[in-house]
């Protein structure tokens, strides 16, 4: 682990991004913090990370990286942008054994093979793609491969995350973020903070897997939540029509179907998707291998 009197005297990011003519990429989604204490705090979210396994998804120049190796993880950072790899390659020959870089698409990798069970993700996602990367590492059989994740996101994107029925914000990605995992706002972080400023605010959210509610087919509750919120506005009578033994579900359970997707409670969508989960479904849920399906773009 660094010590404080090296952590001081570590080259201003921006210095480093200067000595390598970097700039952020508008196309890929980049925007660098360059405060050290910022970065430093972030990484210190998960809570301590000596010697345990930390998953970066785009590291850029490595300040987030650099602060995840001072704190005394073993990282593993997937980077896309060649133009990034010097860089991450000196913080590679400084934390020798510490650091693995992948030029890699963050969307093509096994993350399980490469970061391994049990590791932290922490990341400034790349704002193109981090509610796709979030939706794959909340689908699959559970537990997850994953012990905490640790994610930079648009305020407004966290906000949805981690909004409560009968909000504007509460949807699809609230429901799916919630029903088996624990989130919560951890930081926020002002535009000014990055290089380049977006244009949106941004806030760090900390999500702990939870224990998965039983005799739950999690295919069945994206399925629901996906006819609710796609017609937002209509009554669950109408929503739902089209999904099979739905409307017979809310009658049993005593949900009023003239009520709209936004009022419905996590626990009262578990216990829908229940209603229509056989145990010949749940079972091959659970048993299925460890996989990453393709999350559907920009659920409510």
């Amino acid at each position: 682990m660094t010590s404080e009197g090296d952590r001081a005297t570590a080259e201003p990011l921006r210095d480093v991004i200067a000595r390598h003519g970097l700039r952020a990429s508008k196309s890929l989604g980049q925007n660098f913090i360059l405060d050290r204490q910022l970065l430093a705090r972030i990484a210190a979210i998960p809570g301590p990370v000596q010697s345990q396994k930390v998953y970066e998804v785009g590291p850029g120049p490595g300040g987030l990286t650099n602060a995840l190796l001072e704190a005394g993880a073993q990282v593993t950072a997937v980077e896309r942008d060649r133009r990034c790899m010097p860089a991450l390659g000196e913080l590679e020959a400084r934390f020798a054994g510490r650091l693995r870089v992948i030029d890699a698409d963050a969307m093509t990798i096994d993350e399980p093979d490469v970061a391994g069970d049990g590791a932290h993700i922490v990341s400034n996602l790349p704002y193109n793609v981090g509610t796709a990367l979030l939706l794959r590492w909340l689908s699959g059989p559970w537990p997850p491969w994953w012990r905490s994740a640790t994610l930079m996101f648009q305020r407004e994107v966290a906000d949805r995350i981690v909004a409560r029925p009968n909000t504007k914000d509460y949807g699809r990605l609230s429901i799916l973020a919630q029903w088996r995992s624990q989130a919560k706002i951890a930081l926020n972080v002002h535009r000014s903070a990055f290089v380049p400023p977006p244009k949106v605010m941004s806030a760090v959210l900390h999500i702990v897997p939870m224990e998965q509610p039983q005799g739950v087919d999690p295919s069945i509750l994206e399925r629901l939540t996906e006819a609710a919120f796609g017609q937002r506005r209509k009554m669950l009578r109408s929503s739902l029509k089209d999904v099979a033994g739905a409307l017979d579900a809310l009658k049993k359970l005593g949900v009023d179907e003239s009520r709209r997707a936004e009022t419905v409670s996590v626990q009262e969508w578990v216990a829908i998707a229940r209603e229509l989960s056989s145990p010949t479904d749940v079972s091959c849920s659970s048993e299925s291998p460890r996989a990453s399906p393709k999350p559907r773009s920009g659920p409510d």
